[in-house]
């Protein structure tokens, strides 16, 4: 049995014609990127230049793995320093910091002290000679310090406040933003029928050479008992998921998963092995399915329905997955 999502508005433009299907591919943010794009006649630009370009300016501001990057300095500086942002990175941390306040802290781009004592950062990884996961007095000294440290955007000044100690990790929505950045860059060159992805995190728009939208299958879990394939039609949409087959560690019985509650300051035990959520942008797919992760299946669906958001759960039950999805994700349902 299969289920199939559609958008709910279809643009029935085809390509121009003579246009001319092309591919290109790459290695960003430690993970690979790839696009398909239908070219128009006439266009001899090196696509697949710009694009790498593109991803490659993120991880200049973004990485918290590059020492030199934009956030990583950020990160070194002194408290009450005030930097002046990109736009992209401004993008980025402008819609990180509403998603914290939408979810009462559910979600946090500036939990990178406690991405990295769960050994999941750049610097003493869990997978690393000696690592032993945290006590719970390490874990709350790190969340009292958080607790004050909260950055501060200035939007008319396009300014982010150091307050002192507080380090940010976009590894939950810079992903989403690079693929948006791949749709954008291609709509500037007049491309407007593709494919492009980072990491397994996509967008569409227009259609493919045969008239039909980009069908796309959802990821599934690697390692529980599948449940029905779903495919969507990136057609104007974007998808991402959020699963903890990921990355984690055990821990003696425990899976430690690298989606970490910022509240509780603990990795999520709530038995979510997966939310995939779709949008009309990838940062905003992005983000989500980690904030409604974290959130857990009741109060995420409480909050994807309340906000019209199309979101799907997969649960562990008994060494099976059950499946949850919210309204805006049933409407989408062919």
């Amino acid at each position: 049995m299969r289920a199939v999502l559609v958008p709910l508005d279809i643009d029935l433009a085809l390509p121009p014609g003579g246009s001319v299907l092309r591919k290109a591919a790459g290695r960003s943010m430690g993970t690979t990127w790839s696009a398909q794009m239908l070219v128009p006649p006439g266009l001899d630009a090196d696509l697949g230049t710009a694009l790498q370009r593109e991803l490659n300016e993120i991880v200049a501001q973004m990485s918290h793995w590059e020492e030199a990057s934009l956030l990583s300095r950020y990160n070194r500086a002194p408290g009450g320093s005030w930097h002046v942002l990109p736009p992209q990175f401004f993008d980025v941390a402008a819609f990180a910091l509403q998603v914290h306040e939408d979810t009462a802290g559910a979600y946090d781009a500036a939990a990178g002290a406690l991405v990295n004592l769960w050994g999941f950062g750049p610097d003493g990884r869990h997978d690393g000679a000696g690592f032993r996961a945290p006590s719970a007095m390490d874990v709350a000294g790190v969340l009292a310090r958080r607790a004050g440290a909260t950055p501060q955007l200035d939007r008319g000044g396009r300014r982010l406040l150091q307050p002192g100690g507080a380090i940010l990790d976009f590894s939950s929505i810079a992903k989403g933003y690079g693929v948006d950045r791949l749709g954008l860059c291609l709509e500037r060159f007049g491309v407007r029928h593709y494919l492009v992805e980072v990491g397994g995190e996509l967008r569409g728009a227009g259609m493919k050479p045969d008239g039909e939208p980009w069908w796309v299958e959802i990821e599934g879990v690697p390692d529980a008992v599948s449940s029905a394939q779903t495919v969507v039609a990136l057609h104007g949409l974007s998808i991402a998921t959020s699963g903890d087959y990921r990355s984690y560690f055990d821990d003696g019985q425990r899976r430690v998963s690298h989606t970490l509650d910022p509240r509780s300051g603990h990795p999520i035990a709530n038995g979510i092995a997966s939310c995939t959520v779709v949008a009309t942008t990838c940062m905003v797919a992005d983000a989500l399915s980690t904030a409604l992760t974290v959130m857990g299946l009741d109060a995420g669906l409480a909050f994807a329905d309340a906000r019209g958001i199309a979101a799907r759960y997969l649960v562990r039950r008994a060494g099976a997955l059950a499946e949850y999805a919210s309204a805006a994700w049933r409407d989408l349902l062919q």
